[in-house]
């Protein structure tokens, strides 16, 4: 046995037995019926599943933005559902980051401060919020793009500042859903690598829930969700690099 003992790292997010189920006339559908799910820092996880099946829910949930009707949500060791409306919500804006199927950047801005934007709604300066700003946007391969407005960025440059944005904060978890949506099979690969490999480097918990199987091998695992359930999905081989 080694004298170096191996140290377990702690979820930064966990979803313990959580259901969740809503009516529909006279009959309830269950969406969710006892997840569990621990998001590690630096893993990136991916979480597949057909319409309907209650991916968006789950992230709702993993968000904090939607409450479960049983079960525990825990982020950095705290009961989100214990805490207040107002803890719930600077945890969200602090901890937590969201990348969507559409950018939702600010035309007038350009990226520089659509990236820092963020930040200074949490009191940082000006100065220091750019700085963090144009050091994402380079490591996202958009150095030389960082002061075009999004009118004059292509649909997948857009959603590489989007996933900047999220990251401003050093969030401890970012949820994606379908950030890859819009994008054609050459440019997903490229934002997503973007995603993957910052996430690696700033040390974030990712859970990514996508329809494009293709990106899944690009993963750390893949999670399927069906009938309610949370499973590990079939490993997909990787031939080629993004």
């Amino acid at each position: 046995m080694s004298d170096q003992q191996s140290v377990e790292i702690a979820p930064v997010l966990s979803l313990s037995g959580v259901t969740r189920s809503y009516k529909s006339g006279d009959r309830t559908l269950n969406v969710l019926r006892g997840v569990d799910l621990d998001l590690l820092p630096g893993q990136v996880t991916g979480l597949v599943g057909p319409s309907g099946s209650g991916k968006s829910t789950l992230l709702h949930i993993a968000g904090m933005l939607e409450k479960p009707d049983t079960g525990k949500v825990m982020i950095s060791g705290r009961d989100a559902l214990k805490m207040s409306d107002h803890d719930r919500t600077m945890v969200r804006r602090i901890q937590l980051g969201f990348v969507y199927q559409f950018h939702h950047l600010l035309p007038e801005m350009n990226a520089v401060d659509n990236v820092a934007a963020p930040l200074m709604l949490n009191g940082m300066s000006r100065g220091k919020a750019r700085n963090r700003a144009q050091e994402l946007l380079r490591q996202m391969g958009l150095a030389e793009r960082d002061h075009h407005q999004p009118g004059r960025l292509s649909g997948g440059e857009q959603q590489r500042v989007a996933i900047a944005r999220s990251l401003a904060n050093r969030p401890k978890v970012l949820i994606a859903d379908e950030p890859t949506g819009n994008l054609d099979p050459v440019t997903s690969r490229v934002v997503f690598q973007s995603l993957f490999d910052i996430a690696r480097q700033e040390g974030v918990a990712v859970l990514v829930a996508t329809h494009n199987l293709e990106l899944t091998s690009y993963m750390d695992r893949v999670l399927s969700l069906h009938d309610g359930h949370l499973t590990v999905a079939p490993a997909r081989a990787n031939t080629d690099s993004v």
